[in-house]
């Protein structure tokens, strides 16, 4: 493994970050992404650069080179795993196929690192999401059954890039393997992919879908699903009696 030392570029995007940092920004991301002990992000690292300084210095560092990139997404720093995704993101976008592959590659290679919320959400949809969109979607359904949350979240968030094309199938389907799943988290990431299906693609197949499954749905993910309705409709739908979910 090559020592961060003498990488140039990685140690340029540090300097940059580390300008930007706000030491009480930091501490209240401490709390806001729960790494205290026993939570989903224990002894996560912040230096307190808010998300679109992040964006701008990913933007100055667009062509810096993967080996660089994912030094920076190895790091225990959570505002440079973040900073190495939003470059992965840029240069999928800018990349030609043989590329994007390879960051795809690398992408689920190093996931691992993919640790958070945030940083889940904003690369699963961008890289594996538009991927995927022509071609087989298997690999999404293994990441649902994973022990990993984090896995489990960039299943599900992935289909956004499904859904912004007009398709809902996967979404759908993933959103049923998901629904026993015991973590908040993933409650809200399936509730808001089921609330996206209904705003761009229709109400219809959320409503099939609910019909369905509403009498077991955690109630935050239903919440979250029927977030667009009318208060009257989001009423009879909360009101739904409940079975136990085995």
């Amino acid at each position: 493994m090559v020592k961060s030392a003498i990488l140039p570029g990685a140690s340029q995007v540090r300097r940059a970050l580390q300008a930007a940092a706000n030491s009480a920004n930091a501490k209240l991301l401490l709390r806001f992404f729960k790494t205290g002990p026993g939570q989903y992000a224990e002894g996560d690292q912040f230096l307190g650069v808010v998300v679109p300084e992040q964006r701008k210095i990913a933007k100055c560092f667009a062509d810096l080179p993967e080996t660089d990139v994912l030094t920076l997404l190895r790091s225990k720093i959570h505002e440079e795993r973040l900073t190495a995704l939003l470059i992965l993101v840029h240069q999928y976008k800018s990349g030609n196929r043989r590329r994007k592959r390879q960051i795809v590659s690398a992408y689920l290679k190093h996931r691992a690192h993919i640790d958070n919320w945030d940083l889940v959400d904003l690369s699963a949809p961008q890289i594996l999401g538009d991927w995927l969109l022509d071609k087989d979607r298997g690999i999404l359904f293994k990441l649902a059954k994973s022990r990993r949350i984090w896995d489990r979240r960039i299943s599900i968030l992935a289909t956004f890039a499904f859904i912004c094309a007009g398709e809902s199938h996967d979404t759908l389907a993933l959103a049923e393997v998901l629904l026993l799943d015991e973590h908040d988290l993933i409650h809200k990431a399936v509730g808001w992919m089921l609330r996206e299906v209904g705003k761009r693609i229709g109400t219809d197949p959320l409503k099939s879908f609910l019909t369905q499954h509403v009498a077991v749905m955690p109630r935050t993910a239903l919440r979250y699903a029927i977030e667009r309705f009318s208060e009257r409709e989001r009423k009879k739908w909360l009101a739904t009696p409940q079975r136990p979910r085995t």
